[in-house]
């Protein structure tokens, strides 16, 4: 994997803009981080469709809502911590209720926060848009994953949550993949664990934890789970069947978001055992990436061990990563 060269927020705006040439309901909404998000080019290419609402993004999202009603497609972007936490109400409402086609976009996901500390830091934003019915939830993993995402929520009819990486990552896929709400990717393909990964820092992971593991004789396959919802359940089942144990990673709190999605998935079907890779029930705090990922143990070691757990029966080393209580 090399690290792209183009910023996360960048290939955001490029592609909003690609898109709005081609379709003249599409439209922009900021709550004041138009420089945090990236989309000042949208405003130079679309002046007229690219609107600022102050501080105030419950306001925001009600703007977004009535823009729907009117025909618009609203890209509303936000701090991931605003978006969810802040704006849910509106958002559940005035959007997803009322059955309207508003996209939701929530930046700085997880521990990508990073300096902003731990009340800007979202580690629910998962768990909360995952229980609103009939909308998707959404995390790209890479620029072409994200350009190809953006296109699908946009001929979506539907309230569409995404969360957005601002900075660089590394690429996964050509830019010519094409990708589909609800449909994983299969990065790597083994047969004595699955590891299922969303986001670009936990996907990164996964993938140096397979390679850890075929080191030590263990084969993993890795998915790229891209949407939360609706889960890719087919080919989740149908890994987690052939090796029989499945770790997930994500960015998030192991409540409520990918690995209890697919906790919920593997305890209906009985297809395999599962370990979950996540932050343990924890608020988020101030610091650099690399630190909190540390901090909360969202590496490939902790997937590798979790893995290995698994693999040979360790119960203990697999309960010790369970929240109790």
């Amino acid at each position: 994997m090399t690290t792209q060269k183009k910023e996360m927020r960048a290939v955001y705006a490029e592609t909003l803009v690609e898109l709005a040439k081609d379709d003249d309901s599409i439209v922009v909404l900021e709550a004041d981080l138009m420089k945090a998000s990236g989309t000042g080019p949208f405003l130079a290419a679309f002046p007229d469709r690219c609107f600022n609402l102050g501080v105030a993004e419950a306001n925001m999202v009600g703007v977004a809502a009535g823009l729907s009603s009117e025909g618009k497609i609203p890209f509303a972007t936000t701090f991931g911590c605003f978006a969810s936490r802040r704006a849910f109400d509106q958002f559940f409402v005035s959007c997803a209720y009322a059955r309207l086609n508003v996209k939701l976009i929530g930046t700085d996901p997880g521990v990508s926060a990073a300096l902003n500390g731990g009340t800007h830091m979202p580690f629910e934003d998962l768990a909360l848009m995952r229980s609103v019915p009939g909308i998707a939830v959404i995390e790209p993993s890479d620029a072409a994953s994200l350009h190809g995402l953006l296109g699908a929520m946009a001929r979506r009819k539907g309230s569409v949550y995404m969360r957005l990486h601002r900075k660089a990552v590394p690429d996964l896929y050509p830019a010519d993949e094409r990708f589909e709400i609800g449909k994983a990717k299969l990065l790597r393909k083994g047969d004595r664990v699955v590891i299922v990964a969303l986001g670009p820092l936990m996907v990164g992971e996964a993938l140096k934890a397979a390679d850890a593991l075929a080191a030590e004789g263990i084969s993993a396959s890795v998915i790229d789970a891209l949407t939360l919802k609706p889960l890719d359940t087919e080919m989740i089942l149908t890994e987690a069947r052939r090796c029989g144990a499945v770790v997930t990673a994500e960015n998030h709190q192991i409540i409520g978001g990918l690995g209890s999605a697919v906790a919920e998935l593997l305890a209906e079907t009985g297809v395999a055992r599962l370990a979950r890779v996540g932050i343990q029930d924890e608020f988020g705090e101030v610091g650099t990436q690399d630190y909190l990922m540390d901090r909360f143990r969202l590496r490939a070691e902790r997937i590798v061990e979790l893995a290995k757990g698994l693999v040979t029966g360790d119960t203990h080393t697999v309960n010790e990563g369970a929240i109790h209580g």
